[in-house]
């Protein structure tokens, strides 16, 4: 079994896979009057292959049991997926950088604070969602829309595994 280093979730290291939304150095403006800052365009959301549709979401996430053993992964071949957490708690993002199907060898683990979110890029296998503490609630953006969007791979018995330990 592979042990993955967890590192933090710093946008040049991520980009690989997607985007970091995060409001840390993002571009802002007054609006409303001046009460409102908004951040803007903070990433890209690409569903609209395929007459898609952008769906928003609420996932609420369970702890797995430690050590996190990662057998599977998953990727979403015609649309991106947006995760930001909707309380302030650190979470766990596990990603690979192979176009074909990945092994535990090419995973990557970042630690994500509550004030970090995550849009993965179409075609990019990672792992469901990975929470520290109970009734973990994040805002989801994904694809809707004629096609499928989900293709999961478990590894091979030969491949192992990897596990996380938080």
């Amino acid at each position: 079994m592979l042990s993955l280093n967890i590192r933090p979730l710093i946008r040049d290291e991520f980009v690989r896979f997607g985007e970091v939304i995060e409001i840390n150095g993002a571009k802002s403006h007054s609006i409303n009057e001046g009460t409102t800052e908004r951040y803007h365009d903070l990433a890209n959301v690409d569903v609209s292959d395929r007459k898609g549709k952008a769906l928003i979401n609420i996932f609420r996430g369970q702890p797995r049991p430690q050590p996190i053993e990662i057998r599977m992964m998953e990727r979403h071949p015609i649309g991106s997926q947006a995760f930001y957490p909707l309380q302030p708690h650190d979470y766990l993002i596990v990603v690979a950088d192979k176009v074909g199907f990945p092994n535990p060898s090419d995973l990557h683990a970042f630690r994500a604070t509550g004030m970090q979110g995550v849009s993965y890029r179409k075609n990019i296998w990672h792992h469901p969602l990975l929470v520290i503490v109970p009734n973990h609630d994040f805002l989801v953006i994904d694809r809707g829309g004629p096609g499928e969007n989900l293709e999961e791979h478990f590894f091979e018995e030969t491949e192992g595994s990897a596990v996380l330990r938080v």
